[in-house]
């Protein structure tokens, strides 16, 4: 039996979340590079630190948790049973957080996307929209040749 307390445990759960390569990230990092697209990851000169880095597109993807973020989807309109306000505080700090952090780069003239834990669910639909997102972060890059 685990002798461990019930606050011991929740440290111990925390301290097991990730901010990289989390199974939401890792799922997308799969579907973008079967689907041909090359990436960087977590450029920590960037506002954010976004997850997924297109260079060349001037583009990037956040990968959110819908709980950790405030998604408004079920799972992220969640309410946590105990402790409420510390952690209602910290979602709205996140938020607050992925907001500055997206201004900064459109204020750069950076392609901004955030791909939901959620609508990863289904894949070809993602992998649909992501992909119209990165063609038109290409086509947006692309000087007009005059004749």
């Amino acid at each position: 039996m685990n002798d461990a307390s019930p606050s011991e445990m929740r440290s111990r759960t925390m301290r097991a979340v990730r901010s990289k390569d989390t199974a939401p990230e890792l799922k997308l990092r799969g579907l973008l590079h079967r689907a041909g697209f090359r990436f960087r990851l977590h450029r920590k000169d960037l506002p954010g630190s976004p997850d997924l880095v297109f260079p060349g597109r001037k583009a990037v993807i956040f990968v959110h948790g819908c709980f950790w973020h405030g998604h408004g989807c079920k799972r992220g309109s969640r309410a946590p049973k105990t402790n409420v306000d510390y952690w209602q505080a910290k979602i709205g700090r996140n938020v607050a957080r992925d907001a500055r952090a997206l201004d900064a780069l459109k204020a750069s003239g950076w392609h901004v996307a955030t791909v939901w834990e959620c609508e990863l669910k289904d894949e070809e639909t993602a992998l649909a929209h992501i992909s119209s997102f990165l063609e038109a972060a290409t086509d947006a890059q692309t000087p007009e040749l005059r004749g």
